[in-house]
């Protein structure tokens, strides 16, 4: 059975995606820092026949990655499919006139630096086999200035650079590192393309057939025309 791990799981997305691969078989890990909503989207995975467990990390903390990390690769044996989508920063989106040191270096620390933890626990296993998918949900200021945003994009446009460079590298190892800006408020129930159901299966196609690169989505999305 494979497993999937879900970093920064929440009951938008995360549990989309969770639900969406669960259903052809994986077995899904979710790490988040609340224990008890990563527990009740454990309780929801179970009832829909899912075998699912919970890891508390705080994504800002090297530690606690590795930790929760190591736990999951201890409980199910490897990791073929990473998502990472963490809702990290304990700032607001901030305007560029109000961008400080502080509120960017928050925001960086929790895309880039804990990404860069994560693909650092990861990796060696996946290399080692010759697969393994990992796949980041950043929003569309990685793509293009939004100037309401400037915490926010210069983190994701930061960990889009990353993901470029570690696509180069380990895609010839047959390791598949995908890229979506969205360019959508996520609605639940919408049935269109800013539905997290949606999204999930937009994520699935990535997987099973294999999309490495980096794409907005919908593709073609501007700031003009995001969609809510």
């Amino acid at each position: 059975m494979k497993t999937l791990v879900i970093v920064g799981a929440g009951k938008g997305l995360g549990l989309s995606v969770a639900k969406r691969f669960g259903r052809e078989g994986f077995q899904v890990a979710l790490m988040a820092r609340n224990t008890e909503k990563l527990q009740s989207m454990v309780d929801e995975l179970n009832e829909n026949g899912i075998e699912a467990s919970c890891f508390v990390a705080d994504i800002f903390k090297k530690d606690q990655i590795e930790k929760a990390l190591d736990d999951i690769k201890a409980k199910y044996g490897k990791i073929d499919v990473l998502e990472f989508s963490p809702l990290a920063g304990n700032y607001p989106p901030t305007s560029v006139l109000e961008l400080t040191g502080e509120n960017a270096k928050d925001y960086f620390e929790g895309l880039v630096i804990s990404a860069i933890n994560i693909v650092n626990n990861v990796i060696p296993d996946m290399i080692e086999r010759g697969e393994g998918s990992l796949l980041f949900t950043t929003g569309l200021s990685a793509v293009y200035p939004i100037p309401m945003m400037s915490n926010a994009g210069i983190a994701q446009a930061g960990l889009r650079n990353y993901l470029a460079n570690l696509r180069a590298v380990v895609s010839p190892k047959g390791i598949l590192v995908a890229n979506r800006s969205l360019g959508v408020g996520i609605k639940a129930g919408t049935g269109a393309v800013n539905d997290p159901e949606v999204i999930a299966e937009m994520w699935y196609q990535v997987y099973s057939e294999k999309l490495s690169g980096d794409e907005e989505y919908p593709k073609g999305v501007t700031p003009a025309t995001i969609i809510f």
